[in-house]
């Protein structure tokens, strides 16, 4: 039996992260031409090319955008091994990589991060805030915090808590076009959809009725903070959750309507790779974060 040959394994996965040799081996404290070496081992191992080599430019072949996200997992395991039996001995340190949406990030996140670090001054984060769907094995995140659909069922997710929706317009929208009150009456509306929710709204009211709507109108964005301009200047109907729309609510800029309907609820939910082996330090945040945000995004209580 042929062992793996897992000290290149992990090299690919850096070179990877880096999208270069030379950064590669600078992360690691390697020449750059170890790490060749390396690459060019596995590659003669696995009978085929895993990088486009130019004088410019370092590309990923088909065969290796496959293999890329089992290198992260190796590399995201023998580390997470080597840390777990360091960080028994030892209060818990080191680097945290966390990717989660943008405005929710900004509003709640944040700050709940610069408490997290008060607490373990061993601990740094590295915060990555982006609106759009991040391969957390791939691109080398510890942890991710989610809204709405989770198709890729090989991460491992926990529901941290529900995230009211409104339906929400300008009044001087209403004023012009009236206000509906059944979710039929949207489809006589230009309606701006929120992407991150994906699919039709559905909505539940008086006596357990319930509706779908498809949402039509001249703008779609997976960002709500895209939405709002639109919404305020009177120009439709939206559906956003609070953490977006609820400053526009509380200063009378937008108004909620079809009070007696309820959208669907989202959830906010924590992500991560799936394995089973953590370092400490992203156990302590794991903790941390369920316990904040079960409370801060449960709109709904």
């Amino acid at each position: 039996m042929r062992l793996p040959d897992l000290e290149a394994w992990a090299i690919f996965a850096c070179v990877v992260e880096h999208r270069s040799f030379s950064g590669a081996a600078d992360a690691i404290g390697v020449s750059k031409a170890t790490v060749s070496k390396a690459i060019t081992r596995l590659e003669a191992h696995l009978g085929q090319a895993l990088f486009h080599r130019t004088s410019r430019r370092l590309t990923l072949t088909e065969n290796g955008k496959a293999l890329a996200a089992h290198a992260a997992r190796i590399l995201a395991e023998a580390t997470a091994a080597e840390e777990a039996a360091h960080d028994a001995a030892t209060a818990p340190a080191g680097l945290i990589r966390l990717t989660a949406p943008t405005t929710l990030g900004l509003a709640r996140i944040a700050p709940a991060i610069a408490e997290f670090l008060a607490a373990h001054p061993g601990i740094q984060i590295d915060l990555h805030l982006s609106d759009a769907r991040v391969d957390i094995v791939a691109e080398g995140f510890d942890v991710a915090l989610r809204i709405a659909d989770l198709p890729d069922s090989s991460l491992r997710a926990r529901r941290l808590g529900a995230i009211a929706m409104h339906v929400v317009a300008a009044p001087a929208y209403l004023a012009a076009h009236g206000r509906p009150t059944h979710p039929a009456q949207l489809g006589e509306h230009p309606c701006f959809a929120y992407t991150n929710v994906t699919g039709p709204w559905r909505f539940s009211g008086p006596g357990g009725t319930e509706a779908t709507v498809r949402p039509e109108g001249p703008l779609r964005s997976n960002s709500g903070d895209a939405i709002l301009p639109a919404l305020r200047a009177g120009l439709g109907i939206g559906v956003l959750p609070d953490f977006i729309v609820g400053p526009d609510l509380a200063s009378g800029t937008l108004e909620a309507i079809m009070a007696e309907w309820r959208g669907a609820p989202l959830a906010l939910h924590l992500m991560t790779p799936p394995s089973n082996l953590r370092p400490a330090r992203v156990e302590a945040l794991i903790a941390f974060l369920t316990e904040r945000f079960r409370h801060l995004c449960d709109t709904e209580t």
